[in-house]
């Protein structure tokens, strides 16, 4: 679940956040582990579900049902700053924080499943785009370069690297294939806190920002559109869609640095870093 940077009502976001980076223990580095490990599980469970049919309040049930009672662990967006539900679901132009709701899923939608789980007071923070029945060479692409753009972001993570190294390699991979970054919100420290420092944002210039420190955890977790950046807060708060109304995607996890390069805290067992 990302953070803004302009968006009014989200400002206690940044204010709540210490000011300060927080390094983590080891520990704290086990804890965090666990919490991200359960949020990843959450995705897998979830994916047979997403299909025609299927609503994203449906889906927001059994993952609640899942982190509650299977993982005995709790559902970080429900009631966070009065958040409604359980996880975020963003179908085709929703850009992030979309609200599960009674609407079924179509074929050819494309959906982007936020999931945040506490366990021990940590938090883990992922998300992943899944494709409903058939979808179109657009909604491929803008999935293909959105996910592109994460790893591009995550395989420069170790001590030293300045924040704006990555933001600049995802800028550049999504503008390269004549797509955009959405610029309002951002990736963010997370730990015991939801949203701590620092900021991550996913555009930027190289040699800029703060460097990383071994102990450092963040999400990274860019929104790329096939359109124009510019995106539009729709009166419920919290429901974020490209003003367009084109395709956009997300894909995000759960970084550690470490002494010589990064962990993945929220992998999946399909995944290869």
């Amino acid at each position: 679940m990302g953070k803004t940077l302009q968006a009014q009502h989200f400002n206690y976001f940044i204010r709540q956040a210490p000011m300060t980076v927080q390094i983590k223990t080891a520990e704290e580095i086990e804890k965090m582990r666990t919490a991200g490990r359960l949020a990843a599980e959450v995705l897998e469970m979830i994916a047979p579900f997403v299909q025609p049919g299927i609503t994203t309040d449906a889906l927001n049930q059994r993952c609640h049902d899942y982190i509650v009672n299977e993982q005995q662990a709790i559902p970080a967006p429900l009631n966070y700053h009065g958040f409604p539900k359980s996880i975020c679901t963003s179908v085709n132009h929703v850009v992030c924080h979309g609200i599960p709701n009674n609407k079924p899923l179509k074929d050819g939608d494309i959906v982007n499943i936020d999931i945040t789980v506490i366990k021990d007071d940590y938090h883990g923070d992922t998300s992943q785009m899944f494709s409903v029945g058939t979808v179109s060479e657009k909604a491929k692409r803008i999935i293909r370069i959105s996910q592109e753009c994460l790893h591009k972001g995550i395989e420069l993570v170790k001590p030293g690297t300045r924040l704006g190294d990555i933001g600049f390699a995802i800028q550049h991979h999504a503008e390269v294939n004549k797509c955009t970054i959405v610029r309002e919100y951002c990736g963010h420290g997370i730990g015991r806190g939801f949203h701590e420092q620092p900021q991550v944002l996913h555009y930027g210039k190289r040699g800029s920002g703060m460097p990383l420190e071994a102990g450092m955890t963040f999400t990274i977790e860019p929104m790329v559109n096939l359109g124009k950046r510019h995106v539009k807060l729709l009166d419920d708060g919290w429901t974020v869609i490209t003003k367009d109304r084109r395709l956009t995607a997300q894909w995000e996890h759960t970084i550690l640095v470490t002494d010589d390069g990064f962990e993945v805290l929220t992998r999946r067992s399909d995944e290869h870093f």
